[in-house]
């Protein structure tokens, strides 16, 4: 394999002082080989910025390890689940801790005792093993990774609690909570193989944190006239500090400047093409990074092949699917806004949920006739066909393009086969037992059931729905995992879940997204176990010290996730209540009301009254044969024009799944997104090839970095204390005509009858 590797690239490696070069160094032209050259990875983006090298003598699972990893795990969890019920969700990654933690690990290894505990026996252990050194930094960085990204199974808590306003305990949420969590580790395990070993497998988001570690402990030679990639960092993080105050506080409306709305302000048409909040988004441009990636991740860590499969997703959705189903008034699309994540009747008013539920929190039959048919918005009707056709077309096009690699990949499971540099550097070290994987699974399988089961007047999963739902999580983590590992876009296939369980059991919304939660996320939460996984790989973590950070982040991280929503659910007044809360209260939860209206649309209701032979929207189903015949098109272009590589680039899965996240997501989020995406992975990384292999990584972190520090800083200041601006620049997008519909005779307050 290491010939093969070297045939496709052969790329500089980035040594310990390894400058940083100059475009001409690279141009465009191919990288001239030299007996130099040692093997290296195949993928040239890994090539160019993941190290070859491996001191085994780093001390790993020390006591700062353990110290700061909890410590950040424990203040990301509340802080990303605070701000998650905002009306702007400010996501903040393990990049904040990973520059955070650094100075007071630094601290610590100065100040500490050097002292040897237990000395010459079994549990000899001391605090201060030496210096501060990078795996530590990596370990810790894995434990935040875990109180980084939000349980989605806390969703649950907020639907029943909020929203439903039934009861539901501290002990069943945390058990929902926690198996849920370890269920993903266990799909992870069973998956690493597949996922992480292979260096085509190559999970582009972590070339960010890579970057960012060598740039925080590599000592590195400054060139005449450049910066170092530290000097850059510290730089492009002051600046993302400072001006984040703009779009945070001082000038909302950089959010989303939708310059259409401006010039024409009394025009419904142009307010719903070009408003990039609530329309869609002709023209919308936003300033505002935490608006560019909160949706799609880091756009200059996307490969430009996937953002120009997102970008044509966007392009044919946004702007050809939606709106000719809108303007032909197709399920009467004219009645309702043309973007709203809303439920309604079918004059276009807000449909009455309570209304149609009995006591026994099962749908009311008789209410549901006299309240009539539940009607969506035109954008979502048709994500929802569009997350059919991503279903389908995800599991086609990993079987025709890799299905040969992974059928390989299990033949050769227990065989001697050939390795990349870093898997052959990793084989130095213990490997964690596949059994160890398979009891987690097990004991989590067994505890999930027995939850459901005794409380289940609260959570309504009967036992089979448990299984159904594992087999599911099984079935999509191989391809979906495929997709995420090569395209840094992750396919969202949690609509199959919602309409297998709402067909077999309907009526009962909680039990529903029970089912979601155990079938699609516990899988999702797998994809982000792998991904560490891969971080471990690329940075020579030994598996054993992964898998207990891990395991422990894990832990850490349900608690403290749990114990913030639990806290902000009881202490904030009428929260996510957008009626009852007052003016420009941040507490809306846009995420939880998209997921309270699935519960009714698959749970409450069930598909079949809506997309089924009894609903309204049954037409949306030909979404799955379209999304299943359209890699097959693009296979047979393939085969047919052998000397066409770019044909292969052409991701049906990313492309249908570009749009799952709308709503919440709105347009500005793409339109944005692109654009640096453009900028980064077409003009820096084929033009500036010297520059984008040293800083492109580096000032993604930093722009995360320092809006999420001044984010943190800007609600401890002033949103706590409720200091507010209240001027035309404190409204974002000033588009308000965009939500209005535009069939004779529909009255809505605010806006003008026909």
């Amino acid at each position: 394999m290491a010939t093969a590797m070297n045939e496709e690239i052969a790329a500089p490696l980035l040594q310990k002082s390894f400058p940083c070069q100059d475009q001409s160094d690279y141009a465009s032209s191919p990288i001239p080989q030299s007996p130099d050259y040692l093997e290296n990875s195949p993928i040239e983006q890994v090539a160019l910025t993941v190290p070859i090298t491996d001191d085994p003598s780093l001390q790993t699972l020390t006591f700062r390890t353990w110290f700061l990893g909890a410590l950040a795990c424990v203040l990301l969890s509340f802080l990303n689940q605070f701000f998650w019920y905002r009306r702007e969700p400010l996501s903040i990654s393990s990049i904040s801790a990973q520059i955070a933690v650094l100075p007071v690990g630094h601290l610590m290894a100065a100040t500490l005792t050097d002292r040897v505990f237990f000395k010459d026996r079994k549990f000899e252990f001391t605090l201060n093993p030496g210096p501060f050194n990078v795996k530590e930094h990596v370990l810790v960085t894995i434990f935040a990774n875990s109180g980084a990204s939000n349980p989605y199974a806390i969703h649950i808590v907020s639907a029943v609690k909020i929203f439903y306003k039934k009861r539901m305990s501290f002990l069943v949420a945390l058990l929902v909570v926690f198996t849920t969590q370890v269920l993903g580790f266990g799909w992870a395990g069973v998956f690493r193989r597949y996922l992480v070993e292979p260096a085509a497998m190559w999970w582009p988001q972590n070339l960010v944190q890579v970057s960012l570690f060598r740039a925080l402990h590599e000592k590195e030679e400054r060139a005449k006239g450049r910066l170092t990639r530290n000097q850059f960092f510290l730089i492009a993080f002051v600046c993302s500090f400072s001006y984040y105050v703009l779009p945070g506080y001082l000038f909302p409306a950089l959010t989303s400047v939708s310059w259409l709305c401006w010039v024409f302000p009394t025009s419904i048409l142009a307010h719903q093409l070009g408003s990039g909040l609530r329309g869609l988004g002709v023209g919308a441009i936003g300033f505002d990074w935490s608006s560019i990636s909160a949706y799609l991740g880091s756009p200059l860590a996307s490969p430009w092949f996937a953002t120009v499969n997102i970008a044509a997703g966007f392009t044919i959705f946004m702007y050809i699917i939606v709106p000719i189903a809108y303007w032909l008034n197709l399920f009467k699309a004219k009645n309702f806004p043309i973007f709203s994540d809303g439920l309604f009747t079918s004059t276009g008013q807000n449909y009455n949920i309570s209304a149609i539920i009995d006591s026994n929190f099962h749908i009311d039959m008789e209410a549901y006739e006299r309240e009539g048919p539940l009607y969506l918005s035109t954008l979502f009707a048709m994500s929802y066909g569009v997350g059919f056709a991503c279903l389908t077309a995800t599991v086609v096009h990993v079987i025709l393009f890799h299905g040969r690699e992974i059928l390989q990949l299990s033949k050769s499971a227990f065989q001697e086969k050939k390795m990349d540099v870093h898997t052959k550097l990793m084989r130095k070290y213990k490997q964690v037992p596949e059994w160890w994987f398979i009891c987690i699974l097990v004991v989590n399988i067994a505890a999930t059931i027995f939850t459901c089961q005794y409380y289940n007047d609260q959570l309504q999963l009967p036992w089979w729905g448990v299984l159904l739902a594992c087999f599911l999580a099984i079935f999509f983590t191989l391809p979906v995992g495929v997709i995420a590992a090569t395209t840094n876009q992750t396919p969202a296939l949690n609509v199959i879940t919602e309409y297998i369980i709402g067909y077999i059991y309907p009526g009962y919304p909680v039990a529903n997204i029970c089912f979601k939660v155990y079938g699609y996320i516990s899988m999702k939460q797998g994809i982000t176990f792998l991904q560490d996984f891969k971080l471990g790989h690329y940075m020579k973590i030994p598996p054993r010290a992964m898998f207990i950070a891990q395991v422990g982040g894990t832990i850490i991280a349900a608690f403290a996730h749990l114990g913030t929503a639990w806290w902000l659910m009881d202490t904030v007044p009428d929260i996510c209540d957008r009626e009852l809360l007052p003016t420009g209260s941040p507490w809306t939860c846009p995420g939880d009301h998209v997921f309270y209206d699935a519960s009714v649309i698959w749970g409450l209701i069930g598909p079949r009254r809506i997309f089924g032979d009894l609903g309204y929207y049954s037409t949306i189903n030909w979404f799955f044969l379209a999304g299943a015949i359209s890699p097959v098109l693009v296979w047979l272009a393939a085969k047919a024009f052998p000397n066409k590589p770019w044909i292969k680039l052409i991701t049906m899965p990313v492309i249908f799944g570009a749009v799952v996240n709308m709503p919440p997501a709105t347009a500005v989020n793409y339109t944005s997104w692109i654009l640096i995406g453009f900028a980064s992975g077409f003009i820096a990384y084929r033009y500036y090839r010297g520059w984008w292999s040293c800083h492109n990584y580096v000032l993604s972190g930093a722009l995360d970095a320092g809006l999420a520090f001044m984010g943190v800083l800007l609600y401890l200041c002033l949103g706590m204390e409720h200091v507010s601006l209240s001027w035309w620049g404190s409204e974002s997008d000033r588009c308000p005509l965009a939500s209005c519909p535009t069939n004779p005779g529909i009255i809505v307050k605010g806006c003008p009858v026909f």
